[in-house]
């Protein structure tokens, strides 16, 4: 097993960001021809997806989701005045396992490895990265 921890702050209140390039490269340093790749974000306000990196389709997810997920007065809104960040968090989910041959990601052409900031901007945002 090989573990590495991302380290980085959002700077919106939602945002996406592509951590592909790190990923692939904590998977190299690992040195593990074949297993697997566990992605998962230990946020309750943040989540992870795999899709196309393109700035339209980055808008149309963030628009959906205040669509789908929109400011009111929602009951935990009472303590934090986030709820829908843990709602959007919940829907996207916090982890996803990727397949590794030949010390690589398994990857369609267009999956990135996405980070769904719901609740920013933060100053600190980890993502953990296992590998086995």
């Amino acid at each position: 097993m090989f573990q590495k921890i991302l380290t980085f702050k959002t700077n919106n209140k939602l945002e996406i960001i592509d951590i592909t390039r790190e990923v692939e490269e904590i998977v190299r340093e690992s040195k593990i021809k074949n297993g697997s790749c566990l992605v998962f974000i230990p946020h309750a306000t943040a989540g992870v997806i795999l899709n196309e990196n393109e700035k339209g389709l980055r808008e149309d997810y963030l628009n959906w989701l205040k669509e789908f997920f929109p400011k009111k007065d929602w009951k935990h809104n009472k303590i934090d005045d986030n709820a829908e960040a843990h709602l959007m968090s919940a829907f996207i989910g916090q982890s996803v396992l990727i397949p590794i041959n030949n010390n690589e990601l398994v990857r369609g052409t267009w999956q990135n490895i996405l980070f769904l900031e719901f609740d920013g901007p933060r100053n600190t945002r980890k993502v953990f990265i296992k590998i086995f």
